[in-house]
């Protein structure tokens, strides 16, 4: 049986197949083919509406038809991740899987070469998986089905180019990119680990854009893509129990030139766990509080106080727990959640007006990992 393949990264209860389709390439090394094909079906109160009517309070969606093509072995590497994928977070709309491929990352979220220099040192160029916080991008990566609140603030993919170093307990990794999908390489992210033991591993990550960019999309709020972002990880991992808190600090500047009226900041806390009852058999949980603040701008009309939550000023606390089952290939898994915001602004809440403050969602998803 081959080595199990390192990408996609694999952080929660699923386990990728642990033997894909593999094909010897000489000297091209060996070229690995693997995927996932997975669905979602959710119910949730106090809906936020998206620009497709069918938005509701139930839905049935494809989280995920991709299919990861790469090479190992070698110096020179490639990895390329294609498909169709939902992103599913708590206290946000949620788009479906057309939509949000067309709308964020294309059909080609990820792909890019490497170079792996030495055994200690490679560097990956392309679109990039972010080097920033807990919790990857698509939901077979995760404990939980869908992300959580401090998720939302961080980038997810990103062009550019990345430097890993790995020597005994210590790895980093440095990347010059483009922040939240903006097409200009401003921003600098960078992640520290030590394994302090085979159960302990703390990680610290600083990341920030270093000019100003002006552009706004779906993928690139313009607050949040002109922050900086820090992370502090613990992992505790023994046995069947992984625990994982972690903390984020992110502030943005004002700038009125890009549109940005006044400074804003977040704070947030988070606890990730998972215990693993049998080989098929598993749960996860995560909870987490999030608060938004910064300078009032009164009734100045020139002046927009800066959102990075649910209004200037507001805070927001969620619960989640999953728990998974898995055959093999096979896998199904089911989700609770609660998210409640507190200080909430008018217009920025839950709900088809915007004026609620909690919503409760159940989740299931299930597919294969080939």
């Amino acid at each position: 049986m081959a080595e199990p393949l390192q990408t996609p990264a694999f952080g929660g209860l699923l386990k990728a197949n642990d033997n894909p389709f593999t094909l010897d390439a000489g000297g091209l090394g060996q070229f690995h083919i693997s995927g996932q094909l997975t669905g979602l079906a959710f119910r949730q109160t106090n809906a936020i509406p998206y620009s497709r009517p069918t938005n509701t309070g139930s839905l049935a969606d494809i989280s995920n038809a991709q299919i990861q093509v790469q090479t190992t072995g070698t110096p020179i590497q490639f990895y390329v991740q294609g498909g169709l994928y939902a992103l599913p977070s708590l206290g946000a709309s949620y788009m479906r899987a057309v939509d949000a491929t067309d709308k964020l990352y294309g059909p080609v979220p990820i792909a890019y070469g490497k170079l792996q220099a030495t055994p200690e040192l490679s560097i990956q160029a392309g679109l990039l998986q972010t080097l920033i916080g807990a919790e990857s991008t698509f939901t077979f990566q995760n404990m939980n089905i869908a992300r959580g609140l401090l998720w939302n603030q961080e980038p997810a993919i990103s062009r550019g180019v990345q430097a890993n170093y790995t020597k005994g307990s210590f790895s980093a990794s440095i990347s010059l990119n483009d922040g939240f999908y903006s097409g200009k390489l401003n921003w600098i992210s960078a992640l520290a680990s030590w394994t302090i033991s085979p159960a302990h591993t703390i990680s610290v990550v600083a990341a920030g854009n270093l000019g100003e960019t002006a552009r706004t999309s779906l993928a690139t709020p313009l607050a949040q893509n002109n922050s900086s972002i820090f992370n502090l990880i613990y992992a505790y991992s023994s046995g069947p129990l992984t625990v994982s808190p972690y903390l984020q600090y992110t502030r943005v500047s004002a700038n009125r030139a890009i549109g940005v009226s006044r400074t804003a900041e977040t704070f947030g806390a988070a606890l990730l766990a998972r215990y693993t009852f049998t080989d098929t058999f598993s749960l996860a949980g995560r909870a987490e509080y999030i608060t938004s603040w910064g300078a009032d701008c009164g009734i100045r009309p020139e002046c927009a106080p800066t959102n990075l939550l649910y209004g200037p000023g507001s805070r927001a606390w969620s619960l989640t727990i999953t728990p998974t089952y898995q055959h093999g290939v096979f896998f199904a898994r089911a989700e609770a959640s609660y998210t409640r915001i507190d200080g909430m602004e008018d217009g920025y809440g839950f709900g088809r007006n915007f004026d609620r403050r909690d919503q409760a969602r159940g989740m299931i998803e299930a597919g294969v990992l080939f």
